[in-house]
């Protein structure tokens, strides 16, 4: 293995002024620059990440931390895209570590991104409370943003949206647009999104004076095939609805496959609405009304705001990411319509 000592005699320097080079530190002629990278390029030499990592004090690598419950759905290449696109534009490499399935492994998760010495590090956390998480980002010097999460100790360094309000504004839409028989699929209620989702739901019955119906909801776990089996359960149990709010894109198009196997028109018979306007909900058939989640907006401010506190530079939060109704032709007036 070629050592850095093999690299300064080949370009004729000492080993201080090739270390000088590789970690930009310190002042170095750009001939004596061009001698050093044609040595590099000729031995083969690699420099040591670790020991440059420890001079320079920065590995220019941002981490993210997701439980690999989210990985097979759309939402978390999303996640996945925005990240790894955002990170690039700030010259920054992205570092994937698993949270997998209790709060445990998302700390074990933070802690092995800690052990690599990146430089910040990015929570989307389903295990870890509040609590807990407050109390990582005051342990850890290297800056820890949380998103999807609202903090109580640490606001600068968590980024969410609403979700109950979505779920509210939601079940409201379909209620002005007279549908009073409204069922509802769950996401995984072990899940802060899918509990606030459901929340917003029941508030948003109860403003308007509806009576909560346990019939017309039913759990599903994020994925199609669990919106399908639950839109089946809906229409195998008989009680009557003319609308269905599915907790995410893919169970909606799960449940819009169920229904039409079952030869209820979508939206004639039944309207249904998703969340997270994943990039497949224009094309379905029909197309598919959701609540669109900033998720690119809030991704870009995590990252702004990651970098920003890395560099010093001046934060400026902002809180405000609510959700919005994208209308296509998923949804109908319903039987209590006054148009």
């Amino acid at each position: 293995m070629t050592t850095i000592l093999e690299v300064a005699k080949k370009a004729g320097v000492s080993k201080a002024t090739v270390s000088r080079v590789l970690s930009g530190n310190g002042y170095v002629s750009e001939e004596t620059k061009a001698r050093v990278f044609s040595a590099i390029q000729d031995t083969g030499y690699r420099p040591n990440l670790l020991a440059r990592n420890l001079a320079t004090k920065s590995t220019q690598t941002l981490g993210l931390v997701v439980t690999n419950t989210l990985y097979s759905g759309n939402y978390f290449s999303e996640i996945l895209f925005h990240s790894a696109r955002l990170m690039e534009q700030h010259g920054r490499q992205l570092i994937l570590a698993d949270g997998k399935h209790s709060a445990e492994e998302e700390r074990a998760a933070i802690d092995f991104l800690l052990d690599l010495r990146c430089d910040g590090i990015i929570i989307y956390p389903r295990f870890l409370t509040i609590a807990e998480m407050d109390e990582i980002i005051a342990r850890h010097k290297q800056p820890i943003m949380v998103i999807n999460r609202q903090l109580r100790a640490n606001q600068s360094y968590c980024i969410y949206s609403d979700q109950k309000g979505s779920g509210q504004l939601a079940v409201d839409y379909l209620l002005e647009q007279g549908h009073r028989d409204i069922a509802f699929i769950t996401g995984s209620l072990d899940s802060p999104t899918g509990v606030e989702r459901l929340s917003g739901y029941k508030t948003a019955l109860a403003k308007h004076g509806i009576p909560l119906r346990e019939e017309l909801i039913v759990n599903g776990k994020w994925t199609a095939q669990s919106g399908m089996e639950a839109a089946t359960k809906l229409l195998a149990g008989g009680a009557p609805f003319s609308a269905l709010v599915a907790s995410n894109d893919d169970m909606a198009v799960g449940a819009l496959k169920a229904l039409a196997e079952q030869g209820v028109r979508v939206p004639g018979q039944v309207s249904l609405i998703g969340f997270d306007d994943i990039a497949l909900a224009p094309f379905t058939q029909p197309s598919l009304t959701t609540m669109k989640v900033p998720l690119t907006e809030m991704m870009k401010e995590t990252i702004d705001r990651l970098v920003a506190m890395l560099d010093g530079g001046e934060l400026k939060p902002r809180t405000d990411f609510s959700a919005s109704l994208v209308l296509r032709d998923s949804v109908a007036p319903g039987p209590f319509s006054q148009q």
